[in-house]
């Protein structure tokens, strides 16, 4: 069984984000970057596959030279290959979501894994149109897996509750929070992820079809109002309610 997780290499939630001087990217100065959390999950998934299923697991991802960072702490988690897109233009979702169906196309692989989504960007459309391209099923925002017989039986959130899909393999899988608990690296993984290769290819070009116009932060958070302490203050929060908040 081949399974290929794809990752991201995003910026960590705890850093104050900073517009950059062109106003539509961010100022990377000083940032720290991590694996996206959600693709931890999809890595797990990959390892439980291949200890169940036997095989090859390979961790795939797009950018420039400081992915292999993201793409090390895979191999340390215990996946065996990584491939790195090198490309450090700026792509948006459909340019990078082609780029990674067209790798894949070459690589045929049983099983697709990524995490449900990016927290950079929260878009969740990747997955969905890497699975498109490749004409493959897509399972989103799964929380539990299993592989019988050449098929995968998916329990996923959906509004109000949980469903339980199957269908054939090859498939595109995105995990959600819940799927599993990712493993620590071992210091033996991470010894070895240091050592160990990480290809390079160049993705197929592609057109972005959305464009950042410019970022702006939200404003700042007004501070707060007492209009009273008992029930005679009511018909003035009513008024503020409706006349400046405009919620009523």
């Amino acid at each position: 069984m081949k399974i290929v997780v794809c990752l991201n290499h995003v910026p960590d939630t705890e850093v104050k984000v900073k517009i950059g001087p062109d106003g539509k990217v961010i100022d990377k100065t000083g940032v720290n970057f991590i694996l996206n959390p959600y693709d931890e999950f999809a890595i797990e998934a990959a390892l439980k596959l291949k200890e169940q299923h036997g095989g090859e697991t390979v961790a795939l991802s797009l950018g420039g030279d400081v992915h292999k960072e993201t793409l090390r702490k895979a191999l340390a988690m215990g996946v065996e290959k990584a491939l790195l897109l090198k490309d450090d233009s700026v792509r948006d979702s459909f340019s990078i979501a082609k780029a990674l169906a067209e790798q894949l196309k070459t690589m045929s692989p049983d099983c697709v894994l990524f995490g449900k989504q990016s927290i950079d960007y929260y878009d969740e459309q990747i997955p969905g149109l890497v699975a498109e391209w490749l004409g493959m099923p897509s399972i989103s925002v799964v929380v539990k897996l299993e592989v019988q017989n050449g098929k995968v039986i998916c329990e996923r959130e959906i509004e109000g509750g949980h469903e339980v899909v199957e269908s054939t393999l090859p498939a595109v899988i995105s995990a959600q929070k819940g799927l599993n608990e990712p493993r620590y690296p071992s210091l033996k993984g991470i010894m070895g992820a240091k050592t160990k290769p990480i290809e390079e290819r160049q993705p197929v070009a592609q057109a972005p079809v959305v464009e950042v116009i410019g970022m702006q932060k939200p404003p700042a958070k007004q501070p707060g109002k007492i209009v009273g302490t008992d029930a005679s203050a009511v018909p003035e929060l009513v008024r503020l309610l409706h006349e400046e908040a405009k919620v009523i």
